[in-house]
C-alpha cells in the first residue's frame, strides 16, 4: 500500500537508521583510540575502516530524507553503550551490534519501506544490511584472532569490495560504480588486498 513519505513509518525508520550509524560510527572511533593506546594497530585501523563505512552508510540513509528536509524528525529508538577495558570484549559487543543491524532491524526497515511503496529505500536497507552481516563477521574474526593469537594470520579470498561502504560482490571486472554507495569503480579493489576481509 503506497504512503505518504510525510506519514509513513519509513521516514521515521530512516531517521532511526541514520541515528544509528552515526552512534556507530562514534562508538568505533572511541573503540579505535582505545585500541591505539594498547597498541593493537590492525585493531585500531579496523574499527577506523568500519566507522567509516558507517559515516557512508548514515549519509545514504539521510539523503533518503531530502523530502523531509527542514523538518525535526522525533524517533525513539535504544542504542548500546559499548564500554569495556578489553578489546575482545568491544570486538564481540560490536559484532553483534552488526549482526542485530543486519537481522532483525535494517531487514525489517526495508520490509516497512516496501510495504509503504519506497522501493529505493528497500533497496537500501537490505543492502546495507548485508554489508552489516560483513561488518559483524569481520569484528568476530578479529575476535577470533586475538583470542587464538592468530591475528596476522588470514585466508585468501577473490572478490572485489568497495573501499568506500564495504559492499563485496563477484565478478570478474569490479563494477563501474557501487550499486550501494554510487562510488566509482576506483574504491573496489580484490577482497584478498584488503586487509580485513581474508
Amino acid at each position: 500500500m503506497a504512503v505518504a513519505f510525510a506519514e509513513s513509518e519509513t521516514k521515521k525508520n530512516l531517521m532511526r537508521a541514520f541515528a544509528g550509524e552515526s552512534q556507530a560510527r562514534n562508538r568505533y572511533t572511541f573503540a579505535a583510540g582505545q585500541a591505539k593506546e594498547t597498541g593493537m594497530y590492525v585493531v585500531e585501523v579496523l574499527f577506523r575502516y568500519t566507522a567509516d563505512q558507517e559515516k557512508e552508510h548514515a549519509e545514504v540513509f539521510y539523503n533518503h530524507l531530502k523530502e523531509a528536509a527542514g523538518e525535526n524528525i522525533v524517533v525513539d529508538g535504544g542504542y548500546p553503550v559499548d564500554l569495556a577495558d578489553n578489546l575482545v570484549t568491544l570486538l564481540r559487543k560490536a559484532q553483534h551490534n552488526e549482526y542485530e543491524e543486519h537481522d532483525p532491524v535494517y531487514k525489517k526497515f526495508g520490509d516497512v519501506a516496501k510495504e509503504e511503496g519506497f522501493m529505493e529505500v528497500a533497496s537500501s536497507f537490505y543492502q546495507i544490511a548485508e554489508i552489516e552481516k560483513l561488518h559483524g563477521d569481520r569484528f568476530g574474526k578479529m575476535a577470533d584472532h586475538l583470542e587464538k593469537g592468530t591475528l596476522f594470520v588470514s585466508d585468501v579470498k577473490t572478490k572485489w569490495i568497495c573501499l568506500n561502504c564495504g559492499n563485496v560482490v563477484e565478478t570478474m571486472q569490479a563494477p563501474k560504480n557501487c550499486p550501494v554507495c554510487h562510488h566509482d569503480q576506483g574504491y573496489f579493489i580484490r577482497l584478498e588486498l584488503s586487509p580485513f576481509e581474508n
